[in-house]
């Protein structure tokens, strides 16, 4: 089995009931969640005119191969009515694949590790909080020594615990 590293993000409606459920609908999808970082209310980063997300970075194992573990995540949006109709735009649910083991992955519809995991604050503190001496497979750097450089990005740990 892999490691894989996800990232849960949603800004639409019930927030924390899209994160519970996406969690579920993981589990189904053969993603088995090992651990799971506390949830982060965050600012929007590149649209700034939408509602504060809810965040969080789950740790997993699968036998699914990159584009079908791309592919289930996909799905799993879909059903959950993610639209995507603005970029970077409000959702229901964002699942994104930050890390896939050591791999790097480069194709037309998949970058691991994510392209901006080493620059957004609210990918990085729920994942140093899981995975601190995990290390960039790119950059080389583990997630405790890549934080301090997005401390200028607000978030805020919840109470919220799934």
């Amino acid at each position: 089995m892999k490691t894989v590293y996800l990232a849960l993000g949603s800004n639409l409606g019930d927030r924390e009931g899209h994160l519970r459920t996406a969690l579920e609908r993981l589990a189904a999808a053969e993603v088995l969640v090992a651990r799971r970082s506390s949830v982060y209310e965050t600012e929007p980063r590149d649209l700034r005119e939408q509602p504060w997300f809810l965040n969080m970075v789950v740790e997993a194992h699968t036998d699914l191969f990159p584009m079908q573990l791309l592919a289930r995540i996909l799905n799993i949006e879909r059903e959950m009515g993610r639209q995507r109709r603005t970029p970077k735009g409000p959702r229901s649910i964002d699942i994104d694949i930050l890390l896939y083991g050591n791999s790097v992955i480069h194709t037309a519809t998949l970058d691991v590790p994510h392209t901006r995991l080493a620059e957004r604050r609210f990918v990085l503190e729920p994942l140093a909080e899981i995975a601190p001496d995990l290390r960039h497979p790119v950059v080389g750097r583990t997630m405790r020594e890549l934080l301090p450089d997005t401390r200028d990005q607000p978030l805020r740990r919840t109470d919220l615990r799934f």
